[in-house]
């Protein structure tokens, strides 16, 4: 197989095209070989996933599969959404490597000594995240999370147990009020999914564009468009990003910007679009909670040069509502609904609008004002929910 791979690679170079059965029968029969039909297929289903696929990964591929991960041991762990578990596959060192960087490739970035990390989307809507060694320190370390088979929308969500009856309520006014807001939460809780569910609502007649560092967000709407951040090519130039990307989409006619995750300088630029009149962007951001939200933005803000009380006059005015996601084992769930404000001292918080962390909702000290805004009912009763105590 190995000695065929190589032969399909070389014939790809002379000729380009698909990875078909024509091709391979041609190929085969150069080579002196014959197989019957049934197996002529099942070669070339097998070609074309290591030479366009997964390669030996390709067979843990299923509709419940997250992310697939391999280790620096070579091991491979997969989760089904019950949390990580170890598959009885292992990879060598030169096939981890090797299938890294085809898929680097396959996504349009480079990855090799020069640069030894990559973070990219491949065409199936997956996204790899890859680290060659030295930085590395055992061999090459390979991410990869899966894109839903199908996508969730709101309905798909309160079905799945993200959120109940109240939850989606505020989700779906939040959106229609053009409130500015932010989804938090840990890695792997659901923020993309929630995110894309909730632009999903914004009105047809609206224009919305996303800035991402690699496009990871698949929104249902006639009118959203996407910008991608690009990597330096080897020469070190030619990079743009997402700082530079903010600024381009303001000529866009964006009616909401969307940064698909903050985590850097750019949210000094993105804080900035949503001072001037853009209301209903929003973004995700990694956070334990809803209340560390503020300090997660003044350590961004520091790298963009902002000092905690500049961050807080910018963000207490661009952002109003913070939601945030938890996991509770294959679980992803809306934790917790927040109002972003500048305290007493004049620093950035947030207070609890709504806790969903229970067996039922608690109406936090924000719920009046933020109910007010959203067209809600200002009384929790008979919604499902209680007053928290103060």
């Amino acid at each position: 197989m190995e000695e065929l791979i190589d032969l399909v690679r070389d014939d790809l170079v002379r000729v380009p095209g698909p990875v078909d059965v024509p091709r391979i029968a041609r190929l085969l029969r150069e080579a002196g070989q014959v197989v019957g039909a049934a197996e002529l297929l099942r070669t070339t289903s097998h070609l074309r996933d290591h030479l366009l696929g997964l390669g030996p990964l390709q067979e843990l591929l299923t509709p419940t599969v997250t992310d697939i991960l391999v280790n620096g041991d070579g091991s491979v762990w997969v989760d089904t959404g019950e949390g990580l578990e170890r598959s009885d596959l292992a990879l060598a060192p030169e096939q981890a490597r090797e299938l890294a960087v085809r898929l680097a490739t396959v996504g349009g970035r480079r990855l090799d000594d020069a640069v030894p990390y990559v973070d990219a989307h491949l065409p199936d809507g997956a996204r790899l995240h890859a680290v060659l060694p030295p930085l590395s320190t055992g061999a090459t370390l390979l991410s990869l999370r899966l894109p839903a088979r199908h996508g969730f929308d709101l309905d798909a969500l309160s079905r799945a147990g993200t959120f109940g009856p109240l939850g989606r309520e505020v989700l779906e006014a939040v959106v229609a009020s053009r409130l500015a807001f932010v989804v938090s939460g840990g890695t792997g809780t659901g923020k993309s999914t929630v995110l894309a569910a909730m632009l999903a609502r914004v009105p047809r007649h609206e224009r919305i564009v996303i800035v991402e560092d690699a496009q990871e967000l698949d929104v249902d709407h006639p009118h959203a468009v996407g910008l991608q951040s690009r990597h330096p090519n080897a020469e070190g130039a030619g990079a743009v990003d997402l700082s530079v990307l903010v600024r381009q989409c303001l000529r866009m006619r964006p009616d909401r910007i969307v940064l698909g995750e903050c985590r850097g300088a750019e949210v000094r630029e993105l804080l900035q679009a949503l001072n001037t009149g853009h209301e209903g962007g929003c973004g995700t951001l990694h956070a334990n909670t809803a209340a560390d939200v503020p300090a997660r933005l003044e350590s961004l803000g520091a790298l963009g040069g902002l000092d905690p009380r500049a961050l807080a006059s910018q963000a207490a005015s661009a952002l109003d509502v913070v939601i945030h996601l938890g996991r509770a084992g294959r679980v992803r769930r809306l934790e917790q609904v927040a109002v972003l404000h500048r305290g007493r001292d004049g620093e950035l918080a947030t207070t609890s609008a709504l806790d969903l962390r229970g067996g039922e909702p608690v109406a936090g000290p924000a719920w009046d004002e933020l109910a007010s805004r959203l067209g809600l009912s200002a009384s929790p009763a008979g919604r499902g929910s209680r007053r928290a105590r103060r």
